[in-house]
């Protein structure tokens, strides 16, 4: 009886996002400086030539890689604003949006990439530029939407829903980031409830 013999080849090499995501985790583990195309290229099991077609030099990785991880966060918080929008009180709902966005923010993954992209500031300012639009921009325009919605049904008092959404965010989370961004753990942290009832007291509609 003939049996037929499976190929066991060579693993095919990564392309593509599988390819961003592999050189995304070079860069993080050893800087922008540290990391070589050799390296990534290696890891990626894709030769030099292979990865200098899709990718012309590192400065162009690093700048695609940071693009694609934007991309991939920019809608993260629909699901919590649409929460949001149809939450029966809007305190309990702003807490659990708030809670929401700490989780995301200060997550490992997401503040090492923040930590990467500041980092290489200076050196790839436009990298940072975009970065910070399709990012922390974009989520902060979603937010506005979502507290515009709020308002439109008479349930906050808005002048300007992304200024109000730009305070809301930092109220959130600027002091649990920053001190994430200096490697330390503040165990003083604000409450998100604390930080939802400064916000209502501003932006509340009057009853």
């Amino acid at each position: 009886m003939m049996t037929a013999r499976r190929s066991r080849g060579r693993p095919s090499g990564l392309t593509g996002a599988d390819l961003l995501a592999e050189a995304r985790e070079v860069f993080l583990e050893k800087g922008y400086a540290g990391a070589s195309m050799e390296e990534i290229a290696t890891r990626a099991r894709i030769s030099k030539a292979s990865l200098y077609r899709e990718h012309s030099s590192k400065s162009a990785l690093y700048a695609a890689v940071v693009e694609n991880w934007a991309a991939a966060g920019r809608d993260a918080m629909r699901p919590a604003l649409d929460e949001l929008r149809g939450s029966a009180d809007t305190r309990s709902g702003l807490i659990d949006l708030a809670q929401t966005m700490r989780r995301g923010i200060l997550s490992p993954p997401v503040m090492a990439m923040r930590k990467l992209v500041t980092a290489e500031a200076d050196s790839h300012p436009d990298v940072a530029g975009m970065y910070l639009d399709q990012s922390w921009r974009s989520n902060i325009r979603n937010l506005a939407h979502a507290l515009g919605d709020l308002a439109d049904a008479g349930r906050l008092r808005l002048d300007d829903p992304e200024e109000a959404a730009e305070q809301f965010t930092w109220l959130v989370i600027g002091a649990p980031l920053n001190a994430r961004m200096l490697g330390t753990e503040d165990d003083d942290t604000p409450s998100v409830d604390g930080a939802v009832d400064l916000f209502l007291a501003r932006y509340r509609a009057d009853s």
